[in-house]
């Protein structure tokens, strides 16, 4: 046998050998307790939706996932904990936007690079932004409200729940867009911001739909336009900001999962597999998607790489405008 049929025969023997290797640890895994670090408190959004499929993966895999809860810093602290542990398949990261694409524009020294670190799994759900203003300030929709704003230069608030928030970042980039001057009021958190929006002490609010469905329906404010690139499926009566005066302004926010990177192919293909399986159920369509107003995700692997890569330079440039920074 000549060299190079020798060398051939080597590097073909030690793919089948690493197949073989991926394969075993995917027949295998999991073989003990999977961890999903949630970088928020427990009982907001973030938190919901992943308990809702850790419960379905710990009965589909006959091993408990367990939901840690790892809030500070932004997300940055438990995404830090992810980034750091062991490429195995034991710990994973359920987070939002801010974690993977907002962050490592306001953190000069961010500690995980979400785009090195991290081994993106799926889109888990889209939310639904919209935008809901007082019933103090006197319009009816997103069009009456552009031209009162701009009427009135510097006479309307908006809330936040902080600084460098995705709901900050997005009015800021609605300002720009749409030539309108509008005072920031950042709150600590969602709920206070909701309790002056409710009493009129500021004047309008941008977060998920379901966050107002509720207060919508009982007349205590207005949910005028949606910030999605189309009008949403639970109130397909209601425009998007896109088509009432300012054109193609939208905001992508999700939940999404990731693994470190390094963690084995096959491990990450069949997390994805059987987290699909879960989202494109009609259970919990029923049960997590709909009360929440939340659009169903479940792209491949590498969509989800590509997404992040434009995301990225998209919401960099948002964050720039904004001039937000945390440290």
């Amino acid at each position: 046998m000549t060299s190079l049929a020798i060398r051939t025969t080597a590097v073909l023997a030690a793919l089948v050998f690493a197949l073989g290797v991926q394969n075993a640890h995917a027949q295998a895994y999991p073989a003990k307790p999977v961890k999903m670090i949630v970088p928020y408190p427990p009982g907001g959004g973030t938190d919901s939706v992943a308990r809702n499929i850790a419960q379905r993966l710990s009965d589909a895999w006959h091993q408990p996932v367990v939901v840690e809860n790892r809030p500070g810093a932004g997300t940055t602290i438990g995404a830090e904990a992810v980034a750091k542990s062991p490429a195995d398949g034991y710990t994973l990261l359920f987070s939002d936007t801010a974690t993977f694409l907002i962050n490592p524009y306001l953190y000069s020294k961010l500690s995980y690079d979400p785009l090195k670190d991290f081994a993106p799994i799926t889109i888990a759900t889209r939310l639904a932004p919209v935008l809901a203003v007082a019933n103090a300030v006197p319009v009816k929709n997103m069009r009456e409200l552009l031209a009162y704003a701009k009427s009135n230069p510097g006479k309307l608030t908006y809330a936040s729940p902080g600084n460098g928030s995705y709901p900050h970042i997005a009015m800021e980039a609605l300002k720009k867009q749409a030539g309108l001057d509008l005072i920031h009021v950042p709150y600590k958190g969602s709920s206070p911001a909701m309790a002056d929006l409710l009493a009129g002490r500021v004047s309008m609010y941008m977060v998920t739909y379901s966050v107002f469905d509720k207060l919508e329906q009982a007349g205590k404010l207005k949910v005028v336009a949606s910030a999605t690139p189309k009008r949403l499926s639970v109130r397909p009566d209601l425009p998007t900001i896109s088509e009432s005066g300012v054109p193609g302004y939208t905001v992508n926010v999700w939940f999404g999962m990731a693994a470190p990177a390094g963690t084995p192919d096959a491990i990450l293909d069949k997390v994805h597999a059987d987290v699909v399986r879960i989202l494109r159920s009609d259970e919990f369509e029923e049960k997590v998607l709909k009360p929440q107003a939340l659009e169903r995700g479940g792209m491949s692997r590498a969509e989800f790489l590509d997404e992040l890569k434009q995301e990225s330079v998209r919401w960099g440039e948002l964050v720039r405008n904004s001039g937000a920074k945390l440290d």
